[in-house]
């Protein structure tokens, strides 16, 4: 069941299209909602602290705390009016680090896609892609443009029998099961253990559920497959891919593979990604 989600505010343009997506999801799977507005303190060198003075930083973090409670407010007035149940939360620290330690506690995230074309303090490009990899629990990254009021009647799987999709099917099931129609996409299958369509066994396991689940394949190895994927989202009107997030380690950390980082840069509907 989805009955717990933590929703990433701020004080973007694109906050408002992504609490009305977490909004959508909570009325239709009768979730509670917690607003989560992150206070980061200002990076300032040493030498130019010291310059400037403590009043000065103290003023710019006292503005930031009084923006996030603004931010809070509307969040309350517009889930109260929605009939949520909902808890606001305004916290310091790193984005990144708050959502991990907070999300912890939650059956689903839900974070903006960067938007390069914003500026903000609040803006932190690889934030999406580091909340993946780090959170433990499943992240839907909304679109920085768009609205999608009906996320979660049309959905695509994409499937390729790994543990990384194998875990986001499982995540997602209790959207899954309220959809209307899941197509699960193999997108140039490889041969391997799971037959001559990968995706009918895992469209099975989703009938058995009670989900529309229907199985189907993409054959273009000249495509690159996210596009393909982003294609096939469009053709089918598509509002909201699951997929696996693929990485790899780098230095202690971990990087994204191609695939994601691509689908995390050009999503053009929301995507629930598992790792």
């Amino acid at each position: 069941m989805l009955k717990n989600i933590l929703i990433h505010l701020d004080a973007s343009k694109q906050n408002d299209s992504r609490l009305q997506t977490a909004i959508a999801l909570g009325k239709r799977h009768g979730a509670h909602l917690t607003g989560l507005y992150v206070v980061t303190h200002p990076e300032i060198p040493t030498y130019i602290e010291a310059q400037i003075g403590g009043d000065v930083i103290n003023a710019q973090i006292e503005a930031a705390t009084q923006e996030g409670r603004e931010v809070l407010e509307r969040f309350e007035k517009q889930t109260a009016a929605e009939g949520l149940e909902t808890e606001s939360r305004l916290v310091e620290g790193t984005v990144v680090d708050c959502l991990t330690t907070h999300g912890r506690y939650f059956d689903l995230l839900v974070v903006g896609q960067y938007d390069p074309d914003d500026s903000g303090l609040h803006s932190v490009e690889d934030m999406p892609d580091r909340l993946i990899m780090s959170a433990g629990r499943p992240v839907l990254v909304v679109p920085y443009a768009g609205t999608f009021p009906d996320i979660g009647d049309r959905v695509i799987v994409s499937w390729d029998a790994s543990r990384q999709a194998t875990r986001s099917v499982n995540d997602a099931m209790a959207i899954l099961e309220a959809s209307q129609k899941v197509d699960v996409l193999s997108i140039n299958p490889a041969g391997n253990d799971h037959g001559d369509n990968a995706g009918a066994d895992i469209a099975l396991q989703l009938a058995r559920h009670g989900v529309n689940a229907e199985a189907k394949q993409i054959t273009s190895p000249d495509v690159d497959a996210a596009d393909m994927l982003l294609s096939r989202a469009a053709d089918s009107s598509a509002d909201m891919i699951v997929m696996g997030a693929y990485g790899h380690a780098r230095w202690r950390e971990i990087a994204l593979g191609g695939f994601t980082r691509h689908m995390l840069a050009h999503m053009t509907v929301p995507v629930l990604m598992s790792n």
